[in-house]
C-alpha cells in the first residue's frame, strides 16, 4: 500500500514536470516527447511523456499540441477534438510542413535540462 501511495506521488510529480516544460515550448514551436523526458534526466521515458500528456484537459494553458515525435509526425492528434485539430493549431501558430511532418529544422525547440 505503501509503494503504491509513493508511485501516484512519483507519477504525479513526473506528469508535473512535463507540464511544467510544456507551458515554456515558445509559440510557434515545437519539441518531442524525447526531448521533454531528456531535460527531465530520464531520456528513456518519452513514452511516459505521452502518457502524462493524454490526462491534460485543459489544452490551452498546457499547449499539447507543441509536443510531437522525434520524426515530426503528430502521433498525438488522436487526443484532440478532431483528428485535423492538432495540425491546425500548429498552422495557426505558423508552424510549416512537409508533407505529413513538421518541419524541424525551423520549428524545434530543445528545452534545457532541469
Amino acid at each position: 500500500m505503501k509503494d503504491e501511495i509513493l508511485h501516484k506521488k512519483s507519477r504525479k510529480d513526473f506528469d508535473e514536470r512535463v507540464y511544467q516544460i510544456v507551458m515554456q515550448i515558445p509559440y510557434g514551436k515545437v519539441t518531442t516527447y524525447g526531448h521533454i523526458a531528456s531535460s527531465l534526466g530520464s531520456r528513456k521515458s518519452s513514452r511516459m511523456v505521452g502518457y502524462a500528456l493524454n490526462y491534460v484537459k485543459d489544452r490551452i494553458t498546457i499547449p499539447c499540441h507543441r509536443v510531437i515525435n522525434r520524426n515530426g509526425e503528430l502521433s498525438g492528434k488522436l487526443h484532440f477534438a478532431t483528428p485535423t485539430l492538432m495540425r491546425e493549431l500548429l498552422e495557426a501558430e505558423g508552424i510549416e510542413f512537409n508533407g505529413d511532418t513538421v518541419n524541424l529544422m525551423k520549428h524545434l525547440w530543445i528545452p534545457p535540462i532541469e
